[in-house]
């Protein structure tokens, strides 16, 4: 019990950082590229793939079923560096970020589960 309360103060700890991920298929090499202001969310994503409820991409939900989540990788492209400025604007420098990975991965099409 008492692994479960570190786990869970560890967890509280763990500071809140925004960043670009990619999920990607292992056997066909596609990738969705997107971003989050919390990146923990990631675990929130899984948990909707897992259980057929990840709406956002149907394509993506599609193959998580017919390959199974063994064949999926979870990676963090880059975070968002943190800025003091009082006029930094969090959300626009993030769908900047995105922006870039996803110019850079292109994934579209055979490539990718993203839409232009």
């Amino acid at each position: 019990m008492d692994r479960k309360k570190e786990l869970k103060q560890q967890y509280k700890e763990t500071p809140i950082e925004a960043g670009v991920y990619q999920i990607k298929n292992m056997k066909n090499n596609k990738i969705m590229v997107g971003s989050a202001k919390n990146l923990k969310s990631l675990n929130g994503i899984k948990f909707m793939l897992e259980n057929n409820g990840y709406t956002t991409n149907n394509e993506l939900q599609e193959e998580w079923n017919q390959f199974g989540k063994e064949d999926f990788t979870f990676d963090i492209l880059e975070k968002l560096k943190k800025n003091d400025d009082p006029y930094f604007n969090e959300k626009k420098a993030l769908e900047k970020l995105e922006e870039k990975w996803i110019e850079k991965l292109q994934p579209f099409g055979e490539n990718g589960y993203n839409k232009k």
